[in-house]
């Protein structure tokens, strides 16, 4: 590796240590925040959360028009940094305003919350595809991308895990510190986490270099974005495969916190537990370069889905007990680690494909689609998540000890067998639609070259 792209792959992947913890304080704990620490009831509770869902769906349509702005961008700094800084900068501020005390109640509340919910939403959006739209731009070798996307999920990992593991024991010292004061404890958190956001960020904007190796196209109008999407069919299936991935996945860990203090019966179990799953996802991805390099993606996502078909099933059926349960987390997080960082990989190559059957590149456009399924998973979870607190008593619950049986089962059914189904569905999606493997790959890079598209 020469040291341009040793330097692009390190300045790159650093970058999303500060966005990873950003992205999941608020998709992993907003709802805990609200139900736990904002103690809103059953109807505002499903106002609030009727709320989200909505929003995260209208807005998840939105991403392609961003990818269209940023793809007609031409400034000195290029198309995507400045896009990363207002991203980074615009969400920063509204995170804050969904943490902080607000002197509101009901309507009031709901209103204000939506509004700085639905800005954050999108901004974070525009960072996120002129974020990883650089990826692709980087390279066009298959493995050096793997080796680019794999150390970006480490750091990506790195940044979520400090937040998964830390943010129960960061916040019960600030609370403690702060006389009780949870409110205030979480909204530090909070500013310290944008704090990370922005500056991780800056690390890719000032270290990363990007080698403009593509043909300038024409801007990017409406048409020629619907065009980009819906005439790629490696591109749509992608999406529909990653949809039901990420419906899965959201949808399981949007339940971490209740799982320990509802079921296991001891919350301060969680950090443990996610301190087991942080350690094996990072090996995972540490290894997937190797290992993407000895065998097929195709096998390797056969591989992955049965690691997670085990790592659930064990899940369902374990006993309250640590052992049994961080075997099955285990089982579980390395094979998502391995599908996730799979999924990125496919969706790079699309690009790719599109600018060979298309004629155009569309890189943001194209990789608009990853926030929107995002968006989508995590809008469903929400959903799944905030029914299943209120169907099955949860949510009026104080401790493990006034939850009953049935309530348990249903929380078990939603966190684990409706998101087995969701991921094992996209792997077949995958199996029976995509066709980009290596051989084709090579062999599309090729006539592009010889087009002129690529230098």
């Amino acid at each position: 590796m020469e040291n341009l792209d040793r330097r692009n792959k390190y300045c790159f992947g650093l970058g999303t240590i500060g966005r990873d913890m950003f992205y999941s304080m608020e998709s992993m704990y907003l709802l805990f925040f609200l139900t736990e620490i904002r103690n809103l009831d059953d109807a505002m509770l499903a106002l609030v959360g009727g709320v989200l869902t909505v929003l995260r769906i209208l807005d998840a349509f939105n991403d392609p028009i961003t990818g269209v702005i940023i793809d007609n961008t031409h400034t000195r700094w290029g198309k995507f940094k400045p896009w990363m800084v207002t991203g980074a900068v615009v969400s920063s501020v509204c995170m804050l305003m969904m943490f902080a005390n607000l002197p509101l109640t009901g309507g009031a509340y709901v209103a204000v919350f939506a509004v700085s919910y639905i800005l954050w939403d999108i901004f974070y959006g525009v960072n996120d595809i002129a974020y990883w739209t650089l990826l692709p731009a980087l390279s066009t070798e298959q493995r050096q991308r793997e080796s680019m996307g794999a150390f970006a999920r480490i750091c990506a990992n790195v940044g979520m895990y400090a937040v998964v593991v830390g943010i129960l024991p960061v916040t019960g010292a600030l609370t403690d510190a702060f006389g009780g004061d949870g409110q205030r404890a979480w909204f530090t958190l909070a500013a310290a986490v944008c704090v990370a956001m922005t500056g991780f960020q800056m690390i890719t904007v000032f270290g990363v270099k990007e080698t403009r190796s593509f043909r300038e196209e024409e801007s990017t109008s409406l048409r020629d974005m619907m065009k980009a999407l819906f005439g790629n069919d490696q591109l749509m299936w992608t999406t529909v495969s990653m949809a039901l991935f990420m419906t899965g996945y959201c949808t399981t860990t949007s339940f971490g916190t209740y799982y320990f203090k509802y079921a296991y019966g001891d919350e301060n179990m969680y950090s443990v537990f996610a301190g087991v799953l942080g350690v094996s996802q990072l090996a995972a991805l540490a290894v997937f370069p190797g290992v993407a390099a000895r065998i097929s993606r195709k096998k390797l996502y056969t591989v992955a889905t049965a690691l997670v078909v085990a790592g659930y099933a064990v899940f369902f059926f374990a006993p309250m007990n640590m052992i049994p349960i961080a075997v099955a987390g285990v089982l579980l997080f390395v094979g998502q680690a391995f599908i996730q960082t799979l999924m990125l990989m496919f969706l790079a190559d699309t690009i790719e494909y599109g600018q060979w059957k298309l004629g155009r590149r569309n890189d943001s456009v194209t990789f608009s689609i990853q926030p929107l399924i995002n968006k989508l998973g995590a809008a469903i979870a929400t959903g799944v998540v905030t029914l299943t607190l209120i169907v099955s008593g949860i949510n009026q619950a104080e401790s493990a000890a006034d939850v009953t049986g049935q309530g348990l089962l249903i929380m078990k059914i939603a966190m684990m067998a409706l998101p087995l189904l969701a991921i094992a569905a996209g792997y077949v999606v995958y199996l029976k639609k995509y066709r980009i493997d290596g051989d084709m790959y090579q062999e599309i890079v090729r006539q592009l070259k010889e087009r002129g598209d690529i230098q």
